[in-house]
């Protein structure tokens, strides 16, 4: 009886399913009555095991709330209240505000929205990072445009000059500036790369992850890479050259940071109802690389994605920088969460993901 009524209000509050905001219903004993499928993640309770049971018993809800849904109940004055902090089953608190308006419906007298303050800033933390991101590559780019000729010009130089000397230590000399103009131009030709149409198609996300892998395995003979992979993951639709590239950029990253000699974790999962660039989900495919390394120093974690920032000496800061602008490109977000011997790079991707039309 009771998935019945669940069952019930979702087909009668069809309206609220796809709000990006976590909508709870509550009668007049406090109990549950309907709740969306933002409010089934934001407090990782299925709607069947929460509806009829009493909402402050589930979240732990501190009794400031508490005592103001029953003064609304009884004064049917619509409220917000701010950063108040719940507790569901077995999560980390979180801090929220929620707004709480009265109904006059038979199934339920208050409705409950709430949003997540990490939530909203994360939301503008996105937003600033993705203005930053367009105004350096935008600068990297045009750099990389005037710098192109200049340097083939130095290299065709060098290359004539070679042919006019006859001392062979002399043309030692002229053989590094060709080598360092080649290095260069190969520099830059990563700075321009991710100008290249994308080809979307459906590909699993596992199809990505294991070219990446081996070319990794390969490259450091000694280093540990553990796989925790969900098979049953569906299709995405992607640019699989393009996601290749980003993995294999964060694994390199991995790798590097450990000296080839750690261990590195491959995790895969399926998230339910997430905000990516603005807009929600109801399925997002979820990678995480990480790391036992020494962590991303605190001073460029904020700006690890960021063109010619790099976490060690010798680094040109290319590799993150690309995986960004690829996943971005997908509609996704990558993330990272780093301390002393652990590093956590996220990336997550909407499953609808990028369209011939939008490529």
């Amino acid at each position: 009886m009771r998935e019945q009524a669940g069952d019930s209000g979702a087909a009668a509050f069809a309206g609220l399913e796809l709000l990006v905001s976590a909508v709870i219903l509550l009668d007049r004993r406090l109990c549950v009555r309907y709740c969306n499928p933002a409010a089934e993640n934001l407090f990782a309770i299925s709607r069947h095991a929460c509806i009829g049971k009493s909402f402050p018993r589930l979240i732990s809800a501190p009794p400031s709330l508490v005592a103001t849904l029953e003064r609304l109940l009884a004064d049917r004055w619509s409220y917000t209240k701010h950063d108040i902090v719940v507790l569901s089953r077995g999560s980390d608190p979180v801090h929220l505000d929620c707004t709480i308006s009265p109904l006059a419906i038979a199934e339920a007298q208050l409705l409950l929205e709430f949003r997540p303050i990490d939530q909203q800033l994360q939301t503008v933390r996105e937003e600033r990072e993705a203005l930053q991101q367009f105004a350096s590559r935008e600068l990297i780019r045009n750099l990389a445009h005037e710098i192109k000729n200049p340097l083939g010009g130095i290299r065709g130089s060098a290359q004539l000059l070679a042919l006019e000397l006859g001392d062979a230590a002399l043309r030692q000399y002229t053989q590094v500036i060709i080598d360092e103009a080649d290095r260069l131009q190969a520099l830059l030709r990563r700075l321009l790369s991710s100008h290249r149409a994308a080809q979307p198609a459906q590909v699993n996300i596992h199809e990505v992850l294991e070219p990446a892998r081996k070319l990794i395995c390969a490259e450091f003979p000694a280093l540990r890479v553990r796989r925790d992979y969900d098979i049953s993951l569906p299709d995405i639709t992607a640019d699989r050259e393009q996601l290749i590239q980003a993995m294999l950029n964060i694994m390199l990253n991995a790798a590097q940071a450990v000296e080839g000699k750690g261990e590195i974790v491959l995790h895969t999962r399926i998230r339910r109802q997430m905000t990516l660039a603005k807009k929600r989900h109801p399925l997002v495919v979820e990678v995480q690389v990480i790391d036992d390394g020494p962590g991303v120093p605190e001073e460029i974690r904020e700006r690890i994605f960021y063109p010619l920032v790099a976490a060690r000496a010798g680094g040109n800061g290319l590799g993150l920088a690309l995986a960004c602008d690829f996943i971005q490109q997908h509609q996704g977000a990558i993330e990272v969460e780093s301390v002393p011997g652990r590093t956590c790079f996220t990336v997550r991707l909407p499953l609808t993901g990028m369209t011939a039309r939008e490529a």
